[in-house]
């Protein structure tokens, strides 16, 4: 895999001089030195940059386009042994028309040429005046220097060595059509699209301009690097502010500042595979689709040394799961609460059961999860008291987490059951012949597998169903008892992360609870994550057992499913995204250690994932058999564990 799939790409506006080619070559040579100084492998400059979009009525001018063209050949010369595929806009004559194209010029070769296919003609625009659409070219080649050069618009530019790097070409206005070229250039292979553009500036035509290019690399699934022209273009009648923009995606990566007196240049890391994982997955992409708008595509090959980075120019999300704006937040909360409540509303209707069970521990995951019970029966007007909430104190029970269950059940007026499970558990231990002081995994399991029992008995008392509160994280981990806290007859958090519950949680205790709720749910946030399946410390009384010492932080776990089950990269990659996410946080070693815990458990207990209970989809990440994970209990996990030896 070359450099891990990132490629670094740029957008750059020139200050240029209207029809002086020369100052402007030279302008684009500077920031070709530039971008490579910042070791950039594709670079885009804005339409008709050689000469100006506003020469107008001067493209008639033979002295223009020919001098244009001797530019272009400067620029071909020029970037002879230089590690960088660039764009440039130029005026090009073609048998008995003018076409407004983009060449895109590669270690001393133009690789191709592509003219625009919509040519605007309404507003401020004028170009059919001058210029003529590629509509009629399908596969053609024109005579740069006495050599042939593919020319069309139904050409495709694809890496020698790393076939997934595929770049399309569409010209301004083409973006802005109603099938704009890039669709079309997608679904025949390219990952990047290069949009050289001169669009002018009124009042909230930039708005509109990111909203098209997020648009449009979300539904090709592209890496979309836009440029458009800027400083020095002709004011006559309309101002160009110069607007660069990287997206990914759907998602931004890059913009400059527009309205600048000086060239400008963004650049940004694009994750080429995360594209194709995307589009693996997607039968949108598949065969039919390609054979539906096949154009006879030319693709050409292009050699280009991609560069090797310390750092990923971009920002890696150490909580991918969580929306690190506080306003996006708070609507992913919501929207999350409503999946939830919804979810278990209809299981409940369904059913036409009047009660529900759930086991309340204390800690984080039954309080979402008996928060969501409470808001179900508000929704469905049904009454609190239908809710039981059970809390099992066993041997490790803290006097803090026990307080608090009863307190937050007080609070939310369900009902209220109290059953100790120690003297069962002993009698239990009698019988099976376990010695009480080994604090082994039977011990613990045995604690699990009784709250269980007595959850699903009392579903059967009161013919109701017994909640679910176990999360997405412990899910993939198998971090709970198999046949014990992982059953339930409904799971409401089986598909939300340990870091989100914690923020979903306090979401609630802001906008959904009363005063009263609100200090014993800010409590239960300050709480260690522990199962409390031993014992407490003798002298403080205060929880021992802490999960995350045990098996690792959670937000790491989190940031390796996202990674491994979102887009399927590697160990290695996603290692070493997380050593940058992570920088200041966790030791490369520490990183390293829960990496390789995660994959082994991952692996491990994907039996237990194998009969997880029913519960609401409410991202990208599902652990269910029956929805997005379906592998088999018994796979092997030899090769992402050797890969991690060789981190």
């Amino acid at each position: 895999m070359i450099n891990d799939g990132f490629v670094r790409v740029a957008s750059a506006s020139p200050v240029i001089k209207v029809a002086d080619v020369d100052f402007n070559t030279d302008e684009i040579m500077k920031l070709i030195n530039d971008a490579i100084d910042k070791d950039v492998s594709i670079l885009v400059f804005p339409e008709l940059c050689i000469t100006g979009y506003t020469c107008a009525d001067l493209f008639f001018q033979e002295p223009l386009i020919r001098s244009s063209m001797e530019k272009l050949v400067i620029l071909k010369k020029y970037s002879l042994g230089k590690d960088i595929l660039f764009v440039v806009g130029v005026p090009i004559k073609y048998k008995n028309a003018l076409y407004n194209c983009a060449a895109v010029i590669c270690n001393g070769k133009i690789l191709g040429v592509v003219p625009k296919t919509y040519i605007p003609n309404y507003n401020e625009f004028y170009e059919q005046r001058w210029f003529s659409s590629s509509e009629t070219i399908i596969k053609d080649t024109i005579v740069i220097e006495s050599e042939e050069i593919p020319f069309g618009s139904s050409i495709l530019f694809r890496h020698n060595e790393y076939e997934d790097l595929c770049i399309g070409i569409e010209i301004c206005e083409d973006l802005w059509s109603p099938l704009p070229p890039s669709t079309i250039h997608a679904i025949n292979g390219a990952t990047i699209i290069l949009n050289p553009s001169a669009s002018n500036d009124l009042v909230g035509k930039s708005s509109y301009r990111k909203a098209l290019v997020s648009s449009q690399s979300a539904k090709t699934i592209t890496s979309y690097v836009y440029s458009s022209s800027g400083f020095g273009e002709s004011t006559t009648d309309v101002v160009f502010g110069g607007h660069c923009l990287i997206y990914e995606n759907g998602t931004k990566l890059e913009e400059n500042k527009r309205f600048m007196l000086e060239s400008t240049m963004i650049y940004s890391d694009i994750d080429i595979d995360k594209l194709m994982a995307d589009r693996i997955k997607m039968t949108s992409y598949s065969n039919h689709l390609t054979n539906r708008f096949d154009s006879k595509y030319m693709v050409i090959p292009f050699d280009l040394t991609l560069k090797e980075h310390n750092s990923i120019d971009r920002f890696i999300d150490p909580n991918p799961f969580v929306p690190n704006n506080q306003e996006k937040r708070s609507r992913r909360c919501q929207e999350i609460f409503s999946i939830q409540t919804l979810g278990l509303a209809k299981r409940i209707t369904h059913i036409g059961c009047e009660k529900v069970i759930v086991g309340i521990s204390g800690g984080l995951d039954s309080t979402l999860a008996l928060l969501v019970c409470t808001m179900t029966y508000d929704l469905l007007g049904k009454d609190r008291k239908n809710i039981i909430g059970v809390t099992m104190p066993g041997f490790g029970t803290t006097d803090r987490t026990y307080n608090n269950a009863i307190s937050l059940m007080n609070h939310l007026g369900v009902t209220i059951k109290e059953i100790s499970i120690k003297n069962a558990c002993l009698v239990h231990f009698e019988d099976i012949g376990h010695d009480p002081n080994d604090h082994s995994t039977t011990y613990e399991n045995v604690q699990a597998r009784e709250r269980t029992q007595i959850l699903m008995d009392l579903s059967n008392k009161y013919n109701g169903i017994v909640i679910g509160t176990g999360d997405l994280s412990e899910m993939a981990l198998g971090w709970a008892t198999y046949n014990g806290d992982h059953m339930a007859m409904y799971s409401v958090n089986t598909t939300i992360p340990k870091t989100l519950v914690r923020y979903l949680v306090r979401w609630i205790t802001e906008y959904k609870v009363g005063e009263d709720a609100k200090a014993v749910l800010l409590d239960i946030l300050d709480t260690p994550v522990s199962p409390e399946l031993l014992p407490p410390d003798k002298k403080t009384g205060k929880i021992k057992q802490k999960t995350e010492e045990v098996v690792g932080p959670y937000e790491l776990h989190d940031f390796f499913l996202y990674n491994m089950l979102r887009f399927g990269f590697s160990p290695k990659k996603i290692y070493r995204l997380a050593l940058q996410a992570f920088n200041n946080q966790y030791t490369p070693e520490t990183i390293k250690k829960w990496i390789n815990t995660f994959y082994r458990r991952f692996f491990m207990h994907q039996f237990k994932r194998s009969c997880m209970p029913d519960g609401p989809k409410v991202g990208s990440i599902c652990l269910s058999p029956r929805g997005d994970l379906r592998m088999p209990s018994d796979a092997v996990s030899k090769i992402w564990l050797e890969e991690i030896k060789d981190i």
